[in-house]
């Protein structure tokens, strides 16, 4: 346990200095010396060699190799859907037709039937979501509750869809049919849904109508400064066909950021050639220019409202960089803690305190959190829980669809809780609301694993097989 105490005291140090900033460097930094801890340990203490360490990093960050280029290519789309005119446009009707009462529990929603469809909460959150952060600010509606609500919804998609990278692996990790495995989350999926979406409907009518003046504010910005067009809505339209025809989440990513940049030749030169900044450049290479810095780097439009040039700034790949530098840092340390094998000793420690149904449940679901807490990553938690449980789940006579289900409740839904999770820096990133400030209103996820273990404790659709040595 060295280790991770170490690893939780100096993030506390560090979220306490920097505040919001903790993820520009700080919390690196922290990683790497929780790692260089758990190194020392191992190989003094342990005698565990070097390359075992330097193999287990390896196969770890080749593992979400893809994962950080899917993040780059987030950037990059977020930064040609807002220069494109899509996210304004959206935003522009949006907050036309969406009342400030009801607009949180529109948001969880709508960002759910949207991750239902596509089988990705990152994708929803970057496209979508992003949207109605936008259309939230404008309808003077919090941020935190916003991105609360956004998350709440992408996450029960893509938890509960087929097409979904962490539902096939929840249920493929402890051999469930995967239609098996979403039919019987549903015992505790909908109930938290359910109860998510109450909170935010009463949450709502709290909101007052305060906002109409920053309504008339940001349409009038928005119509100013973007060529406001419904063609602009191709480009969200397209991506959705290519997401049902189950197209890989990067090459839809790539194909969205491409036709948005086109999008911004044809719609919004005028803003392309504002971002290039240079004056003595022909009209072409202006374009060029404009096109590339929204790709790669920063951009900042001026709409003669303060609020309204906050939103509308993008950091396109160059903005997640800090995330990917972090998710590096976590990655190392979980593969050190895997290496070293001091997950398994940890959680065989758990283990040995399971005596009935619900503390087996109450175990998983704690075991799931710690390892998104420790490895950084809901893959690497998914896999290790299921793996960790399998044997105990059968040798106690339970089916396995409980496992998987038990594992996708804790480790899916609360990875995106943790500030240094891939899932949490990532979110945070996007829609530029730090973890720990959306953290209190994402009830989905908070109420989900709680779930699990209430709906354990009841014994409610929970086979135990008679077993032949009782």
């Amino acid at each position: 346990m060295i280790p991770v105490v170490v690893l939780i005291g100096l993030l506390g140090i560090v979220i306490a200095l920097f505040g919001s900033d903790a993820l520009n460097g700080g919390s690196q930094i922290a990683l790497l010396l929780g790692l260089a801890v758990c190194v020392m340990i191992s190989m003094t203490v342990y005698h565990v060699p070097w390359k075992t360490f330097e193999q287990q990093m390896c196969k770890t960050i080749g593992d979400v190799s893809v994962t950080l280029l899917i993040l780059l290519t987030v950037g990059m789309l977020s930064g040609s859907w807002m220069i494109s005119g899509v996210v304004p446009t959206l935003i522009y009707y949006g907050i036309q037709v969406l009342s400030p009462q009801f607009f949180l529990v529109s948001a969880c929603f709508i960002c759910a039937l949207v991750s239902l469809l596509s089988g990705s909460s990152w994708t929803t959150i970057a496209t979508i979501g992003v949207a109605l952060l936008g259309i939230g600010n404008a309808l003077g509606v919090s941020e935190a509750w916003t991105a609360g609500a956004i998350i709440s919804g992408a996450y029960f998609g893509d938890k509960m869809s087929p097409l979904s990278d962490t539902t096939i692996l929840a249920s493929s990790s402890v051999r469930v049919d995967i239609f098996a495995h979403i039919r019987y989350m549903m015992f505790t999926t909908m109930p938290s849904i359910i109860i998510s979406l109450i909170i935010f409907l009463i949450a709502g009518f709290g909101n007052g109508s305060e906002g109409a003046m920053q309504v008339e504010q940001y349409t009038q910005g928005l119509n100013s400064t973007f060529n406001i067009s419904a063609w602009t809505l191709l480009v969200p339209v397209i991506t959705g066909v290519l997401i049902a025809k189950k197209v890989p989440s990067l090459i839809v990513l790539f194909a969205s950021s491409i036709l948005a940049g086109i999008t911004a030749l044809i719609l919004q030169p005028h803003i392309l050639t504002q971002i290039a900044g240079d004056a003595s450049l022909t009209t072409a290479a202006a374009l060029a220019k404009g096109l590339a810095i929204t790709f790669s780097g920063a951009t900042a439009i001026e709409t003669g409202f303060e609020s309204l040039n906050d939103l509308v700034s993008t950091g396109g790949m160059a903005g997640m960089l800090n995330t990917i530098w972090l998710i590096l840092c976590a990655m190392c340390f979980g593969a050190a803690m895997v290496a070293s094998r001091m997950i398994e000793s940890i959680t065989s420690v758990i283990i040995r305190f399971v005596r009935t149904r619900t503390t087996l449940v109450s175990s998983t679901v704690g075991t799931g959190i710690f390892l998104n807490l420790t490895t950084g990553d809901q893959f690497i938690s998914i896999v290790l829980t299921a793996d960790m449980f399998r044997e105990v789940f059968d040798k106690e006579g339970y089916e396995a669809r409980l496992l998987s289900r038990t594992t996708e409740d804790a480790a899916t839904v609360t990875s995106v809780l943790i500030p240094w999770n891939t899932c949490g820096m990532t979110q945070a990133t996007v829609l530029g609301v730090p973890t720990l400030t959306y953290l209190p209103y994402c009830f989905f996820n908070i109420i989900s694993p709680l779930m699990s273990i209430a709906v354990a404790a009841t014994g409610w659709k929970i086979v135990r097989r008679v077993r032949s040595e009782e």
